[in-house]
């Protein structure tokens, strides 16, 4: 099967096609990961987004449910190097082109991604569209040039659940035992185990607001000793404290920040009364409701390779970036918001904390493990503050 990306500035690359028989529209984006492509798939901060891979092998590890952040692919469509069809890993449950077609997402492969990252680096994002049907170049140049921009629009109510439910699942441990097989070809047994939790009586009541938000925060949260709610992204200040929760999470997402206009004036209402987490998408609308600003970034932080520097300790981490937009730093009154991250590759602003108010987020993904652990702690510290607040 054959397959074409046509970029709204004119330029071509044709490959193979995989997954889905499809044509597909979206922001092009490159993600710089080494591993966790199912993850990257079924990130809802990747909704109305085509997603190019620099790791130039994908697929060889296939896909299973445990590695899912979302209970579907939200990608629009996937570029890479080489596409593995085969799947040699022991947790495979699907091979990832059966996989990628079930969840209709089209795959383009066997093209110069650093070509197409080069390009996109240089010129900026842009949008794009993947087609396994039409031929025709400048019908699908033009299909690009009609395709709607993030800018302005509010993908985080679409992406969110319409109703609220509890999460209980925290971290897996996994152990992994050598055993006897008959066949030479499968040594390994595979156990799980509950990771550790808190006393059930030390536990906090977290209400998570699910602008797009991923399992493995959840997880997190849970195991971090937190009871959670998750709730939808345009849930009202009030009924969110009619649960009586002793702390506020606000989740990751797609979209443009400026638009989610609600979730800004919920966060107003509840800053100063209730500890209060952001992450990502979360962290910009912190940083909207104390009057700041944000902007889009010319081509995006997306990998699990970014170095952020802790301004107070001076040390730094490892850390997990899906973001488009950034919170401009000068936009925010200095004597009441305090700068705790920056990143070191462009000096954009990752992590804020309110001078009076038990409030502080970051823009980066601490659940995630490219550390492996580097920031975990700042789940530890929701917790305390949780603790610690109106004692």
């Amino acid at each position: 099967m054959q397959a074409i990306l046509a970029l709204e500035d004119g330029r071509v690359f044709r490959g193979k096609g995989y997954g889905a028989r499809v044509e597909r529209t979206g922001e092009v984006v490159f993600n710089t990961s080494i591993t966790g492509y199912q993850e990257i798939f079924t990130d809802p901060s990747y909704a109305g987004q085509i997603v190019v891979l620099t790791n130039p092998e994908i697929g060889n590890y296939g896909t299973n449910s445990d590695d899912e952040e979302a209970v579907k692919p939200y990608i629009e469509g996937l570029i890479v190097r080489e596409f593995s069809p085969y799947a040699s890993s022991y947790r495979s449950h699907q091979v990832t082109d059966e996989y990628l077609e079930r969840h209709k997402v089209p795959v383009l492969s066997d093209v110069d991604t650093r070509a197409l990252v080069r390009h996109l680096r240089d010129r900026g994002v842009m949008r794009g569209v993947i087609s396994t049907s039409e031929t025709d170049v400048q019908k699908l140049v033009e299909k690009a040039k009609a395709t709607p921009t993030i800018d302005g629009m509010d993908l985080a109510k679409v992406v969110s659940t319409k109703e609220s439910y509890q999460w209980t699942k925290g971290d897996v441990e996994e152990r992994i035992i050598i055993a006897p097989h008959p066949s030479a070809r499968q040594l390994s047994v595979i156990t799980a185990e509950p990771a550790a939790v808190p006393d059930p009586a030390m536990r906090k009541k977290v209400v998570a607001f699910d602008y797009g938000i991923k399992h493995n925060i959840l997880r997190r949260l849970v195991s971090s000793g937190c009871d959670v709610t998750v709730v939808p992204a345009q849930t009202s200040a009030e009924d969110v404290l009619a649960l009586q929760p002793n702390g506020i999470f606000l989740s990751n997402g797609p979209g443009d920040p400026d638009a989610v206009v609600y979730a800004q004036k919920t966060i107003r209402q509840l800053a100063g009364r209730i500890p209060i987490f952001g992450i990502c998408l979360g962290h910009q609308l912190i940083g909207l409701a104390l009057e700041g600003k944000t902007y889009k970034l010319k081509f995006g932080h997306h990998g699990g390779n970014h170095p952020v520097k802790h301004l107070k300790t001076g040390k730094v981490e490892i850390t997990a970036h899906n973001h488009n937009y950034a919170v401009d730093p000068d936009s925010l009154k200095q004597s009441e918001v305090e700068l705790t991250h920056v990143d070191l590759n462009d000096n954009t602003l990752e992590g804020l904390r309110h001078r009076t108010y038990p409030l502080f987020s970051v823009q980066y993904h601490p659940e995630a493990a490219p550390g492996p652990h580097d920031s975990h702690y700042l789940f530890d510290d929701f917790v305390k503050m949780m603790k610690e607040w109106r004692k």
